[in-house]
This record gives C-alpha cells, structure tokens and sequence, in this order.
C-alpha cells in the first residue's frame, strides 16, 4: 500500500514500524485475551491462541481475523459477531504512544515520513487508520509479509539518499544494517515485549539510536541522525 502522492526523491526517509512503536499493540493484545475469555472461556482463549500461533507460523504476521475465522469454524453464534465488532472497531487511536504527532511533524522538516509494517491486507491498514496514522502520514503507508526482504520494493517506491528505520524489534534493525550498511540509521525504540527480549542480535549489531519512546525523536537533527550512522 502506498499514499497517493508521487515520490520523487527524498534526501530521508523516516520508516516507522506500526505495533509497539507507534502504538501499543501489547495493550491491545491483553484486552483481546481478556475478551475471548469473555465470549469462549479460557478454553476458547486457549484454543485462539493456539490457532494464532499456527497460522503466523505459516503467513508470518498475526492475522486476527483468519485467526477469528477458523476459531468459528462452521458455528453461528452472536459472540463471534461481538468479537468481529470488538476487533474492527477497537479504539487504537487511543493506543498511540505519546509524542508521536510531534514527532511527524519535527521529522517532516528534515525528510519523509513512512509507514514501513508487517501484516494483512485488511486488518492491518484498519488498525492504522483507527489509530488517526493513515492520516497522519499522508497515505505513506507500505505494509509487507516479511518487510526487511522488500526492501528494493521500498527503495523504488521511496527513494532517497539515505534511511531513518524506526522499529521496536532487532531482528528488523539487524537486517536492515546488514542489507543497506551506511545508507540505513537504525533506531531502537525500547518499547513492548520484542524490545524487552533484545540479547544477542543489537549486541551484534547493535542499533545507531536508543530511544525510550518515538517522541524522543523530535528533539533530533538532521545531523544526529546522519552522523549516527
């Protein structure tokens, strides 16, 4: 998915990861728990989990709805329509970190602005849009199966002269240094349960920038970020 306005070239573009850095997806994910075990029991909680987890095994990334789907299988019941309602219209726009507007609006000065996320086709530029950031960076949205193998896709959609990626998980900071090198500024946002698990990867490779929350990153310059690097 890309925005409407026509790239020419940038001198950076800023690519956002969506769940856990800009919005709190791991509230998002108990209140989901916390609601199955409302509508099936922790059986039925259990038995989503297990789905989930097969099916990210298969596609790589959480497809809610798929997930959602199978757990009915040929049923009709008004829980599973709740549960449709409770995904669809979840408030994530009350998940969004704070700090990130600011941050957009710093960086927009400096560059491009750029959602670069793992997911569906449905659900997840939903959730982008319900959390007031389809908007906010003006239909720059690119959303991938396995984001860090498209990164030609990226560069012919976005091309610029260098790269700001944004992202709470290291395996995405590592790959990106490692495809991109000195054209790439990896920052590490220490937010949610992928960031809490960071070992071995950032000791590795460890990330440019260490921020705490994306708001942090509006009291950056452009030099800060080039010289990072």
């Amino acid at each position: 998915m890309q925005g409407s306005s026509v790239s020419t070239h940038d001198p950076i573009v800023f690519l956002f990861d969506v769940d856990n850095t800009l919005i709190d997806n791991d509230r998002f994910s108990a209140d989901l728990a916390a609601q199955l075990e409302h509508r099936f029991g922790t059986e039925g909680r259990d038995r989503y989990n297990a789905i989930d987890k097969e099916i990210r095994s298969q596609v790589g990334y959480a497809d809610y709805l798929g997930v959602l789907q199978r757990l009915r299988g040929t049923q009709s019941s008004p829980d599973f329509m709740q549960m449709s309602f409770f995904l669809l219209d979840y408030p994530f726009d009350e998940r969004r970190f704070p700090g990130v507007f600011e941050a957009l609006d710093h960086l927009r000065t400096l560059g491009r602005p750029v959602i670069m996320s793992d997911g569906d086709t449905v659900f997840q530029p939903r959730k982008i849009r319900r959390a007031g950031l389809w908007d906010a960076f003006r239909g720059d949205v690119l959303i991938y199966v396995h984001k860090e193998e498209m990164l030609d896709d990226m560069q012919k959609a976005y091309p610029a002269d260098h790269y700001v990626m944004v992202d709470d998980k290291p395996r995405i900071l590592v790959a990106m240094k490692k495809l991109i090198a000195d054209r790439v500024t990896t920052v590490f946002v220490k937010q949610g349960h992928y960031a809490a698990a960071a070992g071995r990867e950032l000791e590795e490779t460890p990330p440019d920038i260490t921020v705490n929350g994306v708001g942090e990153l509006a009291m950056l310059s452009r030099e800060a970020f080039l010289a990072a690097a």
